[in-house]
């Protein structure tokens, strides 16, 4: 009975797969038939078409379209499918609803930034709200849309440029994870149903429609994913020009991913364990010298490591550049920082360059992002220590800011030049706007339960002994002048013997959210307990210039990142949002309200469809049972035949996509900070690619249970279900108009209704 098989034929230009039907195999070509000529043959095969002898032979479609498509015209349909149908879900009404959503508020008011060149403080790293900037300058945005709330109506501002470039990156997902399980299983159905599982998923449509981090962080991850798998389907070419653009365009995305949000750390951790095993698996391989083991590995140093490390730093080196005008997020950073913004009142500025009696000043901690020295009319409420006046730490320029420097007595003072204070002066410090002294006693403050509380105090600079405190300069003697913007200051509280501390706890609403300011007991000496003095002003004292106190760009590079990650880890939600916690994410516990607060609005509310991430939870456990049996079969030495061998390799090569879920959930457990459900969707990507390869296998094992032609129809079956399960779901409201009634997007209900 004839036999079509994959042989191998020798020219002029190297190994060739053919598709033959032959009855025997001639001895000459047997020879041809060694453990590694059957590597190479089966992989020509697969490429010829991206087509595995399983998916010749079993009933799963592809055999079907076969009659009418070549390989190489089947895979090119495949991909232009998945593309037209990605871009045309995620592109669809782009510029419904026309207000603000949810976090739109942020990251559309930061691409303002850009545009505007305003210097502002976020969590993230910059390259996500870069790019949104520069495409909605590019579309026409001018950056005058304030951005101040959910809900605000865009108006006559452009701002479709911005939300599309986030919808079209969202739109690569589905295709990279497509190219992605291709090259893994070289399975056009585990493929398909990959890219059909995140085509029609809500989640995935939603989080890409609108002006987010999350599309722009995603593309990068899968693009340094599918990088990876194709670097490594070139491990058997070393040094060749596809070998070194797949290794260059996995640094590249590396970069961006990690450019995006602090996240990409763990699309670095995946390349990088891969990039281990790599290399262990190279050194065991004895034909290769040392020297080529050395070469691999500095390939992989440079293109993996040093590669993203400089493009990082750059766009860093593009941020500053761009935002050299003070704006928001001065009062974040230090004052050394702050001397470089244009505009900030530090800016090539003048100031008297020691501390003196009289002066007005501002006092900044030294802590990152401790904030400055604050004051208000608002009393602390009762029940929290003595109900006196507030002081705080506030982390932006205000005029509640400045204070009055005071001797101990002023009576005694004779008028003429000003006295400099010096270390070890008692000195009153007076708000220039309340004219309360800063004050402390032995009451408790009001979240560091082991400090004493801080307060202002007395009328038009009159008070008591717990008004007075003593200067001390770090690493000065007594008699030191007091250097403005370089001394490290602290402050002693003469009567308890505390010394003046920012805790870096926010206070709750009646503390305006501000920075706890409390006097600690506890005198080590640490950026908490220290400040400086920035602004000062005394018109009786001589200026000096500032412009020497512009630190470098590797100073400002490392501050902040100080500043990003306390300010990420001190992230806590805002009122009537729902936060999450990581066991509600793969099990589609709850989502995310984007916009909408009454029945007359546009409302959008992100969740995922429940078919998908539900069946992805459950792939999750299928895959692990799959393994666990294919590899005790192996173990045991069963006889599984050549597609059950395939098989058990695709499952093995589905390893990497489960170590990346891993690698993308689980580290939520250990933060601290505030989380929501948008942040599993990277997690959700590698679930799905995990699903498309595990019910691919199990479909394709039908024929366990059932004799031909039973078995093609049970697959059939399987994938007839999938789909309309999938695209039904996808149909449910994923936007509600007036009276609630849920809206079937235009494009999924078309297709469902022709399904």
């Amino acid at each position: 009975m004839a036999k079509e098989e994959c042989i191998i034929q020798w020219n002029k230009r190297g190994y060739t797969s053919v598709l033959r039907n032959r009855k025997t195999l001639p001895p000459t070509e047997k020879i041809l038939q060694t453990p590694s000529a059957q590597v190479t043959m089966g992989r020509n095969c697969q490429t010829a078409g991206h087509l595995s002898e399983d998916d010749m032979q079993s009933s799963n479609g592809a055999s079907t379209l076969e009659g009418s498509f070549s390989n190489e015209s089947l895979s090119k349909v495949l991909l232009v499918l998945v593309v037209g149908l990605s871009f045309s879900t995620r592109l669809y009404k782009i510029t419904e609803p026309p207000h603000v959503c949810w976090d739109e508020t942020h990251f559309g008011k930061m691409g303002s930034y850009y545009i505007n060149r305003t210097f502002f403080f976020d969590v993230h790293p910059p390259l996500g709200k870069m790019l949104i900037g520069l495409a909605g300058y590019m579309t026409g945005y001018d950056g005058t849309f304030p951005f101040i709330k959910p809900g605000d109506k865009y108006e006559h501002h452009n701002y479709w440029g911005m939300r599309g470039f986030c919808a079209v990156l969202g739109s690569f997902l589905p295709v990279f994870a497509y190219l992605v399980v291709l090259e893994l299983s070289q399975s056009h159905t585990g493929a398909l149903i990959t890219a059909i599982l995140l085509i029609f998923d809500t989640g995935c449509i939603t989080v890409s429609q609108y002006i987010l981090l999350d599309p722009i962080l995603m593309f990068f991850i899968m693009a340094a994913v599918l990088s990876m798998v194709k670097f490594n389907q070139q491990r058997h070419r070393p040094f060749t020009s596809p070998w070194c653009l797949w290794l260059v365009l996995t640094g590249v995305n590396l970069a961006g991913a990690l450019g995006v949000k602090f996240v990409g750390l763990f699309v670095i951790m995946l390349v990088g364990l891969n990039t281990v095993w790599d290399l262990w698996r190279l050194l065991g391989d004895l034909s290769l010298s040392l020297v080529d083991i050395a070469m691999h590995f500095l390939a992989r140093v440079v293109g993996l490591i040093l590669l993203p490390l400089l493009l990082y730093v750059t766009i860093f080196a593009v941020h500053f550049f761009v935002l050299n005008k003070s704006g928001p997020g001065d009062g974040f950073f230090s004052s050394a920082f702050q001397s470089r913004l244009i505009g900030n009142n530090l800016h090539n500025a003048s100031i008297p360059e020691y501390l003196a009696y009289g002066s007005i000043i501002t006092v900044k901690n030294l802590r990152i992002a401790g904030g400055y020295l604050h004051s208000h009319f608002h009393l602390y409420p009762e029940g929290v220590g003595a109900r006196q006046q507030q002081v705080t730490a506030y982390l932006h320029k205000d005029y509640n800011n400045l204070w009055l420097v005071h001797r101990q007595d002023d009576s005694k003072y004779q008028s003429g030049n000003p006295d400099l204070v010096r270390h070890g002066d008692i000195i009153r410090l007076q708000h220039k706007e309340t004219t309360r002294n800063l004050h402390s006693h032995l009451h408790e403050a009001p979240l560091t339960k082991k400090h004493f509380q801080v307060t202002g105090y007395g009328i038009n600079g009159t008070g008591d002994t717990n008004d007075l405190w003593q200067v001390e300069v770090c690493g000065g003697r007594k008699g030191d002048l007091v250097k403005v913007l370089r001394s490290k200051v602290r402050f002693l509280h003469r009567a308890t013997g505390c010394v003046l501390f920012s805790s870096g706890k926010t206070l709750p609403k009646w503390g305006w959210e501000q920075v706890e300011v409390t006097c600690s007991p506890y005198l080590k000496e640490t950026p908490s307990s220290q400040w400086n003095i920035e602004d000062h002003i005394n018109p009786k004292l001589s200026n000096i210039s500032l412009t020497v106190l512009k630190p470098s760009f590797l100073e400002i590079l490392l501050e902040s990142h100080i500043v990003m990650i306390r300010g990420n880890s001190g992230l806590k939600p805002k009122d009537n949002e729902m936060n999450s916690k990581p066991w509600h994410w793969p099990i589609n516990y709850q989502g995310l309200r984007f916009s909408g607060v009454n029945e007359s609005e546009y409302r959008v509310y992100l969740l995922g469809n429940p078919v998908v991430w539900w069946m992805n939870l459950a792939g999750l456990g299928l895959y692990l049972i799959m393994v666990a049996v294919a590899s005790i079969a192996l173990q045991r030495g069963f006889s599984l035949g050549h597609r059950r061998r395939e098989h058990s390799h695709v499952l093995m090569r589905g390893g990497v996509l489960l170590l990346g879920w891993l690698l993308h959930y689980a580290p939520f457990y250990a933060m601290g900070r505030v989380l929501y459900y948008h942040h599993y969707f990277p997690a959700m990507l590698f679930s799905s690619m995990l699903t498309g390869i595990t019910l691919d296998v199990l479909l394709k094992s039908t024929d366990l249970l059932l004799r031909q032609p039973y078995s093609d129809w049970l697959q059939r079956v399987g994938h007839a279900i999938l789909l309309f399960s999938v695209l039904y779901r996808s149909s449910g409201a994923r936007a509600w108009q007036r009276h609630g009634w849920p809206e079937v997007d235009g494009l999924l209900g078309v297709l469902v209704s022709s399904a």
